[in-house]
Parts: C-alpha cells; structure tokens; sequence
C-alpha cells in the first residue's frame, strides 16, 4: 500500500515527469544527431525565411550564411543534450531520494533547471526567435511551432509542479531559494 501511495504523491509525478523529459530530450538529442542533415535543414530553411510570406519589410532578418547555420544548429544540440543531463541527473536524485528517504533538494533544484533549459530553448529559441524573428509561422513546409509550444507547454508544468508545496515556512523557503 504504501508503494501505492508513493505513486500518488507528488515526488512520483514530478519523478514520472522529469524522467519522460529526460528521455525526450536524449531522443531529440539522438534524431539530431543521426539524421543530422534533414534536421539541419529544418535550421536552414527557418534561418534563410525561404517559404514565408516575402515581406520586404522582414526578409533583412534572414540568415543565409551556411556557417552560421551549421553553427546555430550545433549550439541546439548541445543545449539539448546538457538539457538531457540534467533531466537524467534529476530522475536519479528523485530515486536516490526515495530509496534514502530523504528530502529531494537536489532533486528539485536540478528537475527545475533542467525544464528552465528545455523552456528556454523551446520557448525562447523555436517559438520566440524561430517563430517570430524569422517568421517561422508563415511557412508552411517548415513550421515547427506546434511542437515547439507543446514542450515549452511540458517544461512550465514541470517548473510549476516542481515548486508547488515547498515544505518549510515563507522565512525557509526564501533562505533555500538564496542557498
């Protein structure tokens, strides 16, 4: 029963979730790296606001600089794949918390930094600059907003849930936070 319990709790949702993020990233990581040119290309396409509207007014954002690209594309995947870390870093904590029986600190600070990674990148990078700075909302071939949303949706959820019921009174909890 109390394993039961445990799964109702919310460390076991927020260690469901983190790992799932985890996951996710790495196989984002892995697509990126070994179809690397298809994915590249998605980069390329965006940058170089190739199939948007044509605006005169926009078409100074576009970046058709190969370097550039290639540059920009390897800077996301090893974002992602630092995300994936501390995703994976944050699980095992959730599970060596659980199995100590101990509080989750750690656990929680890096489940947080990770899902601030992912919404960043997600949020900032695809739906802010992909989406709006190259108008990437405007193509349809290469649109990548919807999934991109969807993440960012997932990692504020998880920033949500993870700062949710922090134990401890105000004072405490705002000497953790400067800790």
């Amino acid at each position: 029963m109390r394993v039961l319990a445990w799964f109702g709790s919310l460390r076991a949702v927020l260690s469901v979730l983190t790992a799932t993020s985890a996951l996710y990233m790495a196989l984002v990581v892995l697509g990126n790296i070994t179809d690397f040119g298809t994915n590249r290309a998605f980069v390329e396409h965006v940058f170089a606001m190739d199939t948007t509207f044509q605006s005169p007014n926009t078409m100074w954002r576009a970046v058709t600089d190969q370097t550039v690209v290639t540059v920009v594309y390897l800077a996301i995947i090893t974002w992602e794949a630092i995300t994936a870390v501390v995703l994976t870093a944050a699980f095992v904590s959730w599970m060596r918390a659980f199995a100590m029986g101990r509080g989750a600190e750690l656990a929680r600070r890096l489940s947080s930094a990770g899902w601030l990674m992912q919404a960043t990148l997600f949020g900032g990078g695809f739906v802010t600059i992909g989406g709006e700075w190259f108008q990437m909302w405007q193509s349809e071939k290469w649109n990548g907003l919807q999934p991109a949303f969807q993440n960012f949706l997932i990692a504020a959820v998880g920033l949500i849930l993870v700062h949710l019921g922090r134990p401890g009174t105000p004072e405490q909890n705002r000497q953790q936070a400067v800790e």
